[in-house]
C-alpha cells in the first residue's frame, strides 16, 4: 500500500458464538461451536436442519423499535457490529462528514425480507407487498443505514462478491483512505441468509454438511470426513482511519491494514480453480502490496470452509505461495465454530485476525480429528496457540471465482 498507513481503531462482531466482539472472541479461543439445530423455521423435508444461527439477538438494544421494523436482519447485524466498533474507536459523530464513509459488503442482502414478501404476494396478491420491500432487501442498505446513523457523507456503497464481499469492502475502504478520498471508513460485511429458500438452495447444490445429528461437529475444515460447509450469519465491522487522523485525535490503534490482493479464478461458477491460481495470486499480491516477504507472515486465518475442494486447494495454494515457509505458518479456520457467514465472513475473520494480533493468541480449528493427507499444514487443531505475531493474512474466496486476501500488521 502507499506510505499512508491504514490504522484499525474499532472492531465489532455479531456471530452465533457471541453477540458481541469480546464474547465471540472468548468463545472462539475456548473452541466453542455456535452451530445448532435451526429454530423458528418449519424444517419438514429439509435435508439440512443445522446452522450457525444467532439466537438471543435483540436489535432494540441499539435501534428504536420503529426502525427495527424497517430493517432486514442483515442490516440489524451490521448496525449492532458498527455500534461496537465505533464505541471502541471513540467516534460518535463525524468531524468532517464528507471525509468519513461507509462500505459494507453482503453477498445476499435482505434474503429474509425477500422470501417473506414473495410468499405474501403469492398468498394475497401484489397489493399485499410492503412498500418497504425494496429498501429492506437491497444489499446496499446496511451501508446506507450506518451512514444515516453516524452522519457520514463520504464514500458510501456496498460490495457484492459472494463470500469475498466483506473482505473486498475492507480493501476498497482502505483505498478510499490511501487515495485521499476519506479519513475514516466504516467497513466489513453483514449477512442473514438462514431462511428456507437460502437453506434449500445451498443444500440442493450439495454444498452443506448433512451432519444433522452432531451440529457442533458438522463444520470440520481440513478433516478427511468433512462433507460441506455450515451456513452462518452475523456481521464483522472495522473502523479504518489514516494513521495521521487516528493519532491526531489520540485514538488507540489496534492493528494496521498493510495491504491486500484481489484476483479472479476465471474458472468455474462455484468450484475453485483446481490449480489454485486465484488463491495463490491473492496471497502473493497482498504480500507485495504490504511490502512483505513470505517469511514475514506468521498466521493465516484461512477461508477454510469445510468443503472438499476449498480446503484441499487452499492448502495447496498456501504451499505454492509460501514455499518451505508454509510449514512454519500457523493457520486456523474459525468457520469450524461459527459456520460460514457468506458475505460477512471476510468482515468477521478480519476482526478475528486483528484480535489475534492484539492479544498474541491464535484461535483453533476445532473438529480436525482425522486430517486429510492433502491438508497437511499446521491448523492449530489442538487448541488456541499463544504466540505474539507481527503480520497475518485473512483469506476470503467466493463463488464466481472472487478472491481477496487482507494483510494485517500488529502495533509495535
Amino acid at each position: 500500500m502507499s506510505k499512508q498507513k491504514i490504522a484499525v481503531t474499532g472492531l465489532g462482531m455479531v456471530t452465533s458464538v457471541g453477540l458481541d466482539r469480546e464474547s465471540t472472541w472468548e468463545g472462539l479461543l475456548a473452541g466453542r461451536s455456535g452451530v445448532s439445530r435451526i429454530e423458528g423455521m418449519d424444517l419438514t423435508d429439509f435435508k439440512v436442519v443445522i446452522a450457525g444461527q444467532i439466537k438471543g439477538f435483540d436489535p432494540t438494544a441499539f435501534m428504536e423499535a420503529k426502525d427495527v421494523r424497517k430493517a432486514d436482519r442483515y442490516s440489524q447485524f451490521a448496525l449492532a457490529a458498527t455500534v461496537q466498533a465505533m464505541d471502541q474507536a471513540g467516534i460518535h459523530e463525524a468531524a468532517d462528514p464528507l471525509r468519513c464513509g461507509v462500505i459494507i459488503g453482503s453477498g445476499m442482502g435482505g434474503m429474509n425480507t425477500f422470501q417473506d414478501q414473495v410468499l405474501r404476494m403469492a398468498k394475497r396478491g401484489p397489493r399485499a407487498v410492503s412498500p418497504l420491500f425494496i429498501p429492506m432487501t437491497i444489499a446496499d442498505m446496511a451501508a446506507g443505514l450506518v451512514s444515516i446513523r453516524y452522519g457520514f457523507r463520504g464514500p458510501n456503497f456496498c460490495t457484492v462478491s459472494a463470500c469475498a464481499s466483506g473482505g473486498h469492502a475492507i480493501a476498497v475502504a482502505a483505498d478510499q483512505i490511501r487515495n485521499g478520498h476519506a479519513d475514516v471508513m466504516i467497513s466489513g460485511g453483514a449477512e442473514a441468509g438462514i431462511c428456507a429458500v437460502g437453506l434449500a438452495g445451498f443444500a440442493n447444490m450439495k454444498a452443506l454438511s448433512t451432519r444433522n445429528d452432531e451440529p457442533e461437529k458438522a463444520s470440520r475444515p481440513f478433516d478427511a470426513e468433512r462433507d460441506g460447509f455450515v451456513m452462518g450469519e452475523g456481521a464483522g465491522i472495522l473502523v479504518l482511519e489514516s494513521e495521521e487522523h487516528a493519532r491526531s485525535r489520540g485514538a488507540e490503534i489496534l492493528a494496521y491494514l498493510e495491504g491486500y490482493g484481489a484476483t479472479g479464478d476465471a474458472y468455474h461458477m462455484t468450484q475453485p480453480d483446481n490449480e489454485g491460481r486465484g488463491a495463490i495470486g491473492s496471497m502473493t499480491t497482498a504480500l507485495k502490496d504490504a511490502g512483505l516477504e513470505p517469511g514475514d507472515i506468521e498466521y493465516i486465518n484461512a477461508h477454510g470452509t469445510s468443503t472438499y475442494f476449498n480446503d484441499k486447494i487452499e492448502t495447496f495454494a498456501i504451499k505454492e505461495a509460501f514455499g518451505k515457509h508454509a510449514r512454519k505458518v500457523k493457520i486456523s479456520s474459525t468457520k469450524s465454530m461459527m459456520g460460514h457467514l457468506l458475505g460477512a465472513a471476510g468482515g468477521v475473520e478480519a476482526v478475528v485476525t486483528c484480535l489475534a494480533l492484539r492479544d498474541g493468541v491464535l484461535p483453533p480449528t476445532i473438529n480436525l480429528e482425522n486430517p486429510d493427507p492433502e491438508c497437511d499444514l499446521d491448523y492449530c487443531k489442538d487448541g488456541p496457540v499463544e504466540m505474539k505475531i507481527r503480520h497475518a493474512l485473512s483469506n476470503s474466496f467466493g463463488f464466481g471465482g472472487h478472491n481477496i486476501t487482507l494483510c494485517f500488521g500488529g502495533v509495535d
